[in-house]
């Protein structure tokens, strides 16, 4: 891991105060951080289902911003409903050693009308056009030599996806773009394969949990497959990359324990993906 990236995660994940300002971008309250002057590129970040009342989630935009090179945007995509935060604690503790497996279940039984009443209320569709709506704003208003990227984490992966394919540009000038120039996701849950990822015309990188419970490791073959197929039909396919974290429990990128070296390692590394893929595509 290069020094910069090191430094721009320390002491600030899971501790610390976020640094940045909420207002409204495009319709949706949204925590800004970073370059506002001259920026590199833009960072949107699709977070996991606990968006930002999760204080990680604005900890890690204030990561991408601290080199001074990018404007990060991390958007309310929820629109003031994400999963409750006590929630997180049970399904996904930053420490997971000091939880016991009763506990985890009776609290995961518990929780459970509500969180299939929030997946009631954030269907694939309308879910879906939140973000587009987000993006087909944010590219309208951005000058044609700046570029965008997003990253989306878990639940948020799947739309960062989408968010790249052919299917989703729009018209401008006369042409038609893409919403964004990269995409990163992490641990993406809920993906629809082939659907989710055919028709991609951006590069996007990946990131994988060897022992996510939530996003099994399988996933990795199945889109790569995906990848191949379209190789082998003629297809022009963007650059694709792939990693593999290790142990990688679900949520390593945002709920890893920052005390256990191997978790830390995820949560630095994971930092690490999203600053050089987008510093190479941006």
């Amino acid at each position: 891991m290069n020094a910069l990236c090191s430094e721009c995660i320390k002491g600030t994940v899971h501790k610390g105060d976020p640094l940045g300002v909420e207002e409204v971008i495009h319709g949706l309250n949204t925590y800004v951080i970073g370059n506002r002057t001259d920026p590199k590129g833009i960072i949107v970040v699709y977070s996991d289902v606990f968006g930002l009342p999760l204080p990680n989630n604005k900890l890690i935009a204030d990561a991408y911003a601290k080199s001074g090179e990018w404007l990060v945007y991390l958007p309310d995509f929820f629109q003031g409903d994400p999963v409750p935060l006590k929630l997180a604690d049970i399904v996904i503790p930053v420490d997971a050693s000091k939880q016991s497996t009763l506990s985890k279940y009776t609290g995961i039984l518990a929780n459970a009308p509500t969180f299939f009443r929030w997946l009631s209320r954030h269907k694939v569709e309308p879910t879906n056009k939140v973000c587009l709506d987000f993006l087909q704003g944010l590219r309208r208003a951005t000058p044609p030599s700046q570029k965008i990227g997003i990253v989306g984490f878990c639940w948020g992966g799947k739309y960062a996806i989408r968010a790249g394919l052919k299917s989703n540009m729009i018209e401008m000038d006369g042409a038609k773009v893409p919403l964004v120039d990269a995409v990163v996701v992490l641990h993406p849950s809920r993906l629809a394969i082939p659907g989710d990822v055919q028709g991609l015309i951006v590069p996007v990188s990946y990131g994988w949990g060897q022992e996510d419970s939530g996003v099994k490791i399988e996933q990795k073959s199945q889109v790569e497959q995906v990848e191949r197929k379209a190789k082998e039909e003629g297809e022009t396919v963007p650059e694709m990359e792939h990693k593999i974290y290790k142990p990688g429990r679900h949520g390593f990128a945002v709920r890893g324990n920052p005390d256990d070296p191997q978790e830390r390692k995820c949560l630095e590394e994971s930092v690490t993906q999203v600053l050089d893929w987008l510093g190479r595509w941006l």
